[in-house]
């Protein structure tokens, strides 16, 4: 399907013929500057098409790609290709400006800004064009090679790259397209980071299955309903963060007729926006559960009434779930506990750590770091991150159970407990907390309603009013963030 369009982002489409050959193209050149089988290409990018085609043209060659997120500062961006052995990067040229590391022979600086004034770096668009010809792929790729080195939710402290091999990312891909049974016919978007890997797996899905990859440069709610519309998008894997905010600026009796099925990722639907996003968008609703090192792990198709709402879903094909106590002991169902997964699309471990990647596994099972629990019926509850467990009195307490009672209540737009020091109990518990500007909040009514919905040790102690809860670029709440934002900064109300 030549003419068929494969690509399509900031209003320019790429074919497949097209794609193809600026991929041969940028693979030549990239060749011919001195890359080789192995190298480490660090990416720090916004989404836009040149990503996409150092994603298939590294396949091509076998070389590594490390996606970063553009934002980091240059000393984090510096540890980051430090860590990983980056050898040559790509980015804006401000960004290869401001790293320590200068351009050389052996280590290609290349930018996608036509807007580099001086001219230190090749821009993409133009090696590119300076292949005459056509040439044949290289084919030094394979699938046991390393493929993407990619930081967890771009990680800012000291880097713990994720290997993640052609066949992991394949093998993804694959599992998306077989269980929401993607087609030729299906129009995909990918509205998150490439950096990260489900946008990744996003624009690789259709390239795989002969559809049409939408890639939005930067998220927000209309412009991603916009972009919907305008391209007729089928399906989608998006974050809950952002489905929570397209569902707000959506009118409920304009139904997007394109869509056909939409996947939620990342952090978990609330009760109410599950039930809130089957009735807006009248489509296939999903939502997953995995993390980077496994990729999903559990399936929760929406569109059946019977399962619990509050689950993320049962264990998907050929992926085993369990709950085990802290000793790695399996744990009967109903029992709290580590969730731990074994599955065929395990990340390669972690780059050069053979020790981070042992104390991961138990066995052939991925340690999530995340508590849970398995009901009689095998459906999965997510309890929380194990390190965000809030330990007060030498009892457990889930920040998940807290964030359940408070759901809901009036004049509430959301809500996070989080682990405040205590000289008496160790932990309390504190509960940060948006609320709606056009109402009346009653803090003391929320404290009355926690005492009749939570146990003793449960009950929060500590109350942060914010603008907004602190989130990553995935949408995923950063509670370790929380405990600084209780000083009276301005913006911040913290009451005992």
């Amino acid at each position: 399907m030549p003419r068929k369009p494969a690509l399509i982002c900031e209003g320019a489409t790429a074919t497949y013929e097209a794609l193809a050959r600026s991929v041969r193209r940028l693979a030549a050149s990239l060749v011919a500057r001195g890359v080789r089988r192995g190298d480490h290409i660090g990416v720090a990018l916004q989404n836009c098409p040149e990503f996409v085609l150092l994603m298939v043209a590294a396949a091509d060659l076998g070389v590594v790609l490390i996606p970063v997120s553009p934002s980091l500062p240059p000393d984090a961006l510096e540890r980051a290709f430090a860590a990983t052995r980056t050898r040559h990067i790509v980015a804006t040229a401000d960004v290869l400006r401001s790293l320590r590391s200068p351009a050389g022979p052996d280590n290609l600086r290349l930018t996608v800004d036509n807007r580099d004034d001086d001219g230190r770096f090749p821009v993409i668009a133009a090696l590119i064009g300076e292949i005459a010809s056509d040439p044949a792929p290289f084919g030094w790729g394979s699938l046991d090679d390393p493929f993407i080195l990619t930081m967890t939710s771009g990680s800012t402290g000291a880097p713990k790259p994720i290997v993640l091999t052609q066949s992991t990312k394949y093998n993804r891909a694959m599992a998306a397209i077989d269980s929401y049974r993607i087609t030729a016919s299906d129009v995909t978007l990918a509205a998150t980071p490439l950096y990260h890997s489900l946008a990744e797996r996003l624009v690789l899905i259709p390239l795989l299955s002969g559809g049409t990859s939408v890639l939005m440069a930067r998220f927000s709610p209309r412009e991603w309903i916009e972009t919907v519309r305008r391209h007729c998008v089928s399906f989608t894997i998006a974050v809950s963060y952002q489905l929570r905010q397209n569902e707000r600026a959506m009118p409920r009796v304009s139904r997007i007729e394109s869509l056909r099925c939409i996947v939620s990722s990342s952090a978990l639907l609330e009760i109410e926006a599950k039930s809130s996003l089957r009735a807006t968008l009248q489509c296939a609703i999903h939502e997953c559960y995995g993390t980077s090192e496994i990729g999903i792990a559990s399936s929760f198709d929406m569109s059946d009434a019977s399962p619990p709402l509050n689950s993320v879903g049962r264990a998907a094909a050929g992926v085993d779930i369990r709950i085990v106590d802290d000793d790695g002991r399996p744990l009967p169902a109903g029992a709290a506990g580590e969730i731990v997964v074994k599955t065929p699309m395990m990340f390669g471990g972690y780059f050069r750590r053979p020790d981070l990647t042992a104390s991961a596994m138990l066995g052939n099972y991925f340690r999530t770091g995340d508590l849970g629990r398995l009901d009689e019926a095998g459906y999965l509850f997510v309890l929380g991150r194990k390190k965000e467990t809030i330990i007060t009195g030498g009892i457990n307490v889930y920040p998940a159970d807290i964030e359940e009672a408070v759901r809901g209540y009036p004049g509430l737009v959301e809500a996070a407990a989080f682990a405040v020091p205590d000289d008496r109990l160790g932990e309390v518990v504190g509960l940060a907390y948006v609320s709606d500007d056009d109402f009346d909040f009653d803090l003391p009514r929320l404290r009355r309603h926690c005492g009749q919905r939570l146990a003793d040790f449960q009950q929060p102690h500590r109350f942060v009013s914010l603008a907004a809860l602190p989130r990553n670029a995935m949408g995923k709440i950063t509670r370790h963030a929380l405990p600084a934002l209780m000083s009276a900064a301005p913006g911040v109300r913290s009451r005992d």
